[in-house]
């Protein structure tokens, strides 16, 4: 262990004058889920440690058609609200209880593939973070927040302080396939919202997990529902389109090739959920 200092602030000021003072040097951490097993293992060796648990960051709150989850706000938290089933459905489906009462919404965005499974549901919800320093705060879609594989638009003076989710008014879908019915990593995670009026779809949104290097919209296969009444046709070219344009790598998990399989056949199941007539829209 080479940890020298850590850091527990009681408020979000103090923790960003601590980053403003320590720079990109201080390792940030909340549930420590993540972090703590790199530390253990020796994997990261930070000098300065700065825990989030007492910064004032975990609450959730239901306003004007919008969800607002405090960066610190743990997954048996979202277990606990009703607003947006989707969240509810994300955070059931990670991990065990123990890591769902120590695991944060926040650090969850974080979280390399396979992992980030509430990160996909955020993603096809149009979830916007908002990020914080010392001196200025901004808002910024989480569609826009990843770069690439652990790289984001995080700057090093600035902490991710709350998620912002508009409540969905219709129905969504939310499908985790692992090799086991609990407590697994992903083959392919699969979050779908849509808009709808008159029968046909006038938005979409398909978000994929661990088919890529983090979370993804399949935005051709969003194309293709466009306009649509979702039939069988529709549903069809969608999958093909999702497992044409995902990511996928080869872990100890899946193969490239199995997660691309798989991410058509489970896109479809998710649509099939939402079709008229099968308790989605049109149950």
């Amino acid at each position: 262990m080479t940890v020298h200092s850590y850091y527990l602030p009681r408020s979000l000021p103090e923790a960003l004058d601590l980053l403003a003072d320590h720079g990109p040097s201080l390792l940030v951490m909340a549930g420590g889920t993540v972090v703590m097993p790199l530390i253990n293992e020796g994997l990261s060796l930070p000098e300065a440690v700065m825990g989030l648990r007492r910064a004032g960051l975990d609450r959730l709150e239901r306003t004007d058609g919008m969800l607002t989850i405090g960066a610190t706000a743990t997954l048996t938290q979202l277990l606990e609200q009703d607003a947006v089933p989707m969240l509810r459905d994300a955070a059931r489906n990670t991990a065990s209880w123990s890591i769902r009462n120590m695991g944060t919404v926040g650090g969850n965005l974080f979280t390399p593939p396979p992992g980030g499974d509430v990160a996909v549901a955020l993603l096809a919800l149009d979830a916007t973070v908002t990020l914080a320093s010392a001196t200025a705060r901004r808002d910024l879609p989480l569609a826009d927040f990843y770069t690439g594989f652990m790289t984001d638009r995080l700057a090093d003076d600035e902490l991710l302080v709350e998620v912002r989710v508009p409540i969905p008014t219709a129905p969504t879908a939310y499908i985790k396939f692992g090799r086991k019915h609990a407590n697994t990593p992903a083959v392919v995670t699969v979050a779908v919202r849509l808009a709808w009026d008159g029968g046909a779809v006038t938005d979409a949104r398909i978000a994929l997990g661990a088919v890529g290097p983090h979370p993804i919209r399949a935005r051709d296969a969003e194309r293709w529902l466009i306009g649509t009444t979702l039939g069988p046709d529709a549903i069809a070219a969608a999958a093909s389109a999702a497992a044409k344009e995902c990511e996928p790598f080869t872990d100890a998990i899946a193969t490239d090739w199995y997660r691309r399989r798989m991410t058509g056949v489970f896109v479809a199941r998710a649509l099939e959920q939402l079709a008229p007539g099968a308790g989605g829209k049109g149950g």
